[in-house]
């Protein structure tokens, strides 16, 4: 059904150095503050905008046409909308995939999300990448810079900012056939639906732990192994789920941690993690395996990244994957437990789908200790 586009209302983009964008009104009416950040993929929206760990930011998609083919719930990575407000060239607000239940228009306004249109997002990437990841608010309630200025002096920075106690379940539950072969405990610092159907796909049955329970009770479950989730916020606002993770190494079972949870893992080792300039987000990054030598095209999605120096230095760690267009740590492992991370996501919706050989890795590590 193809309906008349609504009348445009006028919208205003303001970022903390004080740049105005003056665009249109998308998604629900409102006012809406963040970490502004881009993401370069041309086709996954629905599952950035449901990814848990972009709580508290605003995004920017590079690519033109948003909206388009429209929304379906197999597609979500949670149960909500996870961002706080979208920036776009064009928003449609109609779709023609006739596997779509709903335009993304009404998915924003149901939850209540506010987005503007028009944006030259070329020039927009430009300067937050000459200029670095900074706070911003949109709204189509006030136009005027000067309130807008003051409005957005209240936001937090995400520097210091704990959120995976705000998105983590608040109570556990369960994912995939109780007699499936391995039992996996998983840390819910911002999971996402997708990691819980690949170890499902391997024959896992997943018990999801919230992110400030004690590791005794995770322990207490009998796994074969345990996971550890993304999530959003700054990993070094998390000293409790550097403890719990600690205990859990102490239980020398299989661990495997993605992007938050890799952060975590290597903190727990005494390496300390970073501000980035702008992070890494996007389906088309470049990562090469040094195990095997081989290179893969990955989806990421963070703003922090552990220090390469410090992993470097540690005896008790090894660096197994690098990014190839900045050689950040993209993959640990420690030599002497079974433990390993990634700070990419090997189970990325809709893809690509080069690092889902991680998770087989993981159900051989459980494999090999109960044998």
């Amino acid at each position: 059904m193809i309906r008349q586009l609504e009348h445009k209302k006028p919208a205003v983009l303001l970022l903390s150095d004080g740049t105005r964008w003056d665009g249109y009104l998308a998604g629900a009416e409102g006012t809406v503050m963040g970490e502004i950040c881009f993401n370069t993929g041309m086709t996954g929206y629905q599952e950035i905008f449901t990814d848990p760990s972009y709580t508290g930011q605003v995004v920017i998609m590079t690519n033109p046409h948003i909206g388009n083919y429209g929304v379906t719930p197999d597609e979500a990575e949670s149960q909500q909308l996870r961002i706080s407000g979208l920036i776009c060239k064009s928003f449609s607000r109609d779709f023609s995939r006739t596997q779509a239940e709903q335009s993304l228009q009404d998915y924003f306004k149901s939850q209540n999300i506010p987005a503007i249109e028009g944006i030259d997002t070329r020039e927009l990437v430009r300067h937050i990448r000459d200029k670095g990841v900074m706070n911003c608010i949109i709204s189509s309630e006030i136009l005027d810079s000067d309130m807008l200025k003051q409005r957005l002096s209240a936001c937090p920075d995400m520097n210091g900012l704990e959120l995976s106690s705000v998105v983590s379940a608040t109570e556990p539950f369960e994912w995939g056939q109780a007699n499936a072969s391995y039992r996996v405990a998983a840390y819910d610092f911002g999971i996402k639906y997708n990691i819980l159907r690949n170890l499902a796909d391997r024959d896992c049955f997943i018990k999801v732990f919230p992110a400030k329970t004690p590791a005794s009770e995770l322990i207490a479950w009998n796994p074969d192994g345990f996971f550890l989730s993304n999530g959003p916020g700054d990993p070094a606002a998390m000293p409790y789920a550097v403890e719990n993770v600690k205990l859990l190494l102490e239980q020398n079972r299989p661990i495997f941690g993605i992007c938050l949870g890799h952060q975590i893992l290597a903190q727990t080792q005494g390496v300390s993690t970073y501000k980035m300039f702008n992070g890494h987000r996007g389906i088309n990054h470049p990562v090469k395996n040094l195990l095997t030598g081989r290179s893969e095209i990955t989806s990421q999605n963070h703003g922090f990244a552990v220090i390469r120096e410090e992993v470097e230095k540690h005896s008790g760690l090894e660096i197994t994957h690098v990014h190839l267009n900045d050689h950040t740590v993209a993959g640990i492992r420690l030599k002497h437990k079974p433990a390993f991370s990634v700070q990419y996501h090997p189970e990325a919706g809709p893809g690509p789908h080069d690092s889902r050989y991680l998770f087989d890795e993981f159900v051989a590590l459980m494999k090999a200790h109960r044998q």
